[in-house]
C-alpha cells in the first residue's frame, strides 16, 4: 500500500485535452492537474465548498514527485497551443511548487502560445512573477466575488477584494494577462441575491481581466455546502440562472465572459429540470466560444417558471434554502 501511495504521488491526479482561446481564436489545450502537498489555506480554515484539497497530500511530494509527473505530462503533450497547469492550491505558492521546479514546468511546454496557472494572490509577488514568460502566462485568480461581506461570510475565502486588486494590478503591470474565476450562488444566498452578485463582480473584475469564468457551486464531499444540500438548505444553481449572468456579463463588458461548470446537469451541479439541461448546457458552451447572446435564443422549457417562482418565494420568505424540495418533500413528490 505504501509503494503505490508513493507511486501516486509521482503521477499528475489527471491530464486530458479540451478546447480554450487564445488570442481571440479556438485553440486546443491540455489539462494538467499536479498533485501538490495543497492549499495552504485549505489546512488551516479553508473555503466552504471547497473539497478539491482532498486530493493532495500533507506530506511526501517535493521536488523529485513533482519532476516526475512533469515527466509523465510531458509524454501526453503533442503541440497544444495551450497548457493549463492546476494543483489543489497555487502554482505559485512555494510550498506546493519550489520556484526552481516552476521554472522547469514553465521551460518544458516553452512551444506552446500560452500556459495558464492559478494562484491566490498573497502568492502574486514581485519575485514570483520575477522569472516568468511575460508573452505566455496568463494567471487565474480565483476572486468568486467582488463583495467583501460574501467573500468573508459565504465562501471563507482567507482575503479581501482589495488583495485580488493588488495582485491583478501587479500581473497586468509586468505585462501578462489575467483570467478571473467567479463563483456563482456560494451558499446562504439566495438565487436571486447569488445572480446580482456574480453579475456584479464580473463588472468589477472586468477592469482587470483578459477572461472572467463563472462557476457555479458543485456539490463536493466533506464540505459545508454538502451538509447543507443533504438536509435540503442549499441548492446548486438553477442554470437559467447561468444563462442570465453570462448574458448580462457579456452586455456589460467587452471582456471574454464564460463557463464550464462542473457536474452540470446533476443534483449536486448547476441544473434545471432534466429535460432541458442538455439545450441549455449545449448553449453555454457555444456561447463559451462565440460570446454571441443569439445562442441563448429560443431556450424555453416549462420550469422556467418554477424557476423564476422560486426567485419570487425566495425573496419573499427571505430564505436561501431549496424551497422546491421542501414543498415536494411535503407533498410526497418526487
Amino acid at each position: 500500500m505504501r509503494t503505490e501511495a508513493r507511486d501516486r504521488r509521482g503521477s499528475p491526479q489527471a491530464i486530458w485535452k479540451e478546447w480554450d482561446i487564445v488570442d481571440g481564436r479556438r485553440a486546443n489545450a491540455m489539462v494538467i492537474i499536479l498533485r501538490t502537498v495543497g492549499c495552504w489555506w485549505s489546512r488551516k480554515q479553508g473555503c466552504l465548498m471547497c473539497g478539491y484539497n482532498q486530493a493532495a497530500s500533507e506530506s511526501g511530494i517535493g521536488e523529485e514527485q513533482l519532476l516526475s509527473q512533469l515527466e509523465a505530462a510531458k509524454l501526453k503533450f503533442q503541440g497544444e497551443e495551450m497548457v493549463k497547469i492546476y494543483t489543489s492550491g497555487s502554482f505559485l505558492d512555494d510550498r506546493e511548487v519550489p520556484q526552481s521546479t516552476r521554472k522547469l514546468i514553465l521551460e518544458a511546454f516553452s512551444s506552446c502560445q500560452r500556459i495558464l496557472f492559478e494562484s491566490r494572490p498573497e502568492f502574486v509577488t514581485e519575485r514570483s512573477l520575477s522569472d516568468l514568460p511575460v508573452e505566455k502566462v496568463e494567471v487565474a485568480l480565483g476572486l468568486e466575488s467582488a463583495d467583501d461581506l460574501v467573500l468573508g461570510k459565504c465562501i471563507n475565502k482567507g482575503f479581501g477584494v482589495s488583495d485580488y486588486e493588488r495582485a491583478a494590478r501587479l500581473i497586468k503591470g509586468k505585462g501578462m494577462r489575467v483570467r478571473t474565476y467567479l463563483l456563482l450562488k456560494p451558499p446562504y444566498l439566495t438565487e436571486r441575491q447569488a445572480m446580482l452578485d456574480t453579475q456584479s463582480s464580473i463588472r468589477f473584475s472586468s477592469r482587470f481581466s483578459d477572461s472572467i469564468s463563472v462557476n457555479p457551486v458543485n456539490v463536493q464531499r466533506d464540505t459545508l455546502v454538502e451538509s447543507l444540500f443533504r438536509r435540503g438548505d442549499y441548492r446548486p444553481p438553477w442554470l437559467w440562472s447561468l444563462v442570465e449572468v453570462l448574458r448580462e456579463g457579456r452586455s456589460a463588458t467587452g471582456v471574454r465572459v464564460f463557463s464550464s461548470p462542473s457536474g452540470a446537469g446533476t443534483p449536486r451541479g448547476v441544473h434545471n429540470c432534466g429535460k432541458c439541461d442538455a439545450a441549455v448546457m449545449a448553449a453555454v458552451e457555444r456561447f463559451a466560444f462565440s460570446q454571441d447572446q443569439k445562442e441563448f435564443e429560443g431556450l424555453d422549457c416549462e420550469c422556467k417558471a418554477r424557476w423564476r417562482a422560486q426567485l419570487e418565494l425566495q425573496d419573499a420568505m427571505g430564505t436561501s434554502v431549496d424551497v422546491d424540495r421542501h414543498l415536494a418533500d411535503g407533498l410526497g413528490l418526487d
